[in-house]
């Protein structure tokens, strides 16, 4: 998604003042991020392009929401 943007993971994590590895290991599903650390990448995002800051939104958190109402709740 970040190359869609034109972001790369080292301007995401100067933007969010983390280490590359750890933009790294999101982006490579080897670890998600906390919830507090999803805000941070919204926001970073949304600095940087606020479509990609959308997207991100609806693929992280669309899931969630689709299972929720799967799931009947």
């Amino acid at each position: 998604m970040l190359d869609t943007y034109g972001i790369s993971q080292n301007q995401l994590a100067g933007a969010m003042g983390v280490e590359r590895g750890s933009v790294s290991r999101w982006y490579h599903d080897k670890r998600d991020p906390t919830a507090e650390t999803v805000v941070e990448i919204v926001e970073a995002l949304a600095n940087a392009n606020f479509q990609a800051a959308e997207e991100f939104v609806k693929l992280y958190l669309g899931d969630i929401l689709i299972e929720k109402i799967n799931s009947g709740r």
